[in-house]
């Protein structure tokens, strides 16, 4: 398995509609194949950034909700909130899952090496 973390950084006056936003949000996603949660984080601390974090069984699985029309169908809205939204650029993290407590039985996520999206 594996996890992917979206970093965004939204200015406060900007936080409703962006909440708003993924409240609405299309939901294409939960329909892939490998697809298993998306959760939006929202922070605590001033200047910290949200987190649209994804759990997916494999790497695989990831890159091929990417590459599909679903991502850019579902991606279409994501800009509605104007440029000046955001503090800074969005930083994209993706993660091997070694262990999980809540899937004891799941295995680790073979090593992929780097990741590369664009």
């Amino acid at each position: 398995m594996i996890t992917v973390a979206n970093r965004i950084y939204v200015k406060p006056e900007y936080s409703e509609q962006f909440e708003k936003a993924f409240r609405e949000r299309a939901g294409l996603v939960d329909g892939m194949p490998g697809f298993i949660s998306n959760q939006v984080l929202r922070p605590v601390n001033d200047d910290d950034p949200y987190v649209v974090f994804t759990i997916w069984n494999s790497r695989e699985d990831f890159m091929n909700w990417v590459r599909s029309d679903a991502f850019t169908k579902g991606h279409a809205q994501s800009g509605t909130l104007p440029k000046d939204a955001y503090s800074r650029a969005n930083i994209l993290e993706l993660h091997e899952i070694v262990s999980d407590s809540s899937r004891k039985e799941a295995p680790s996520e073979p090593r992929g090496g780097p990741f590369k999206f664009h």
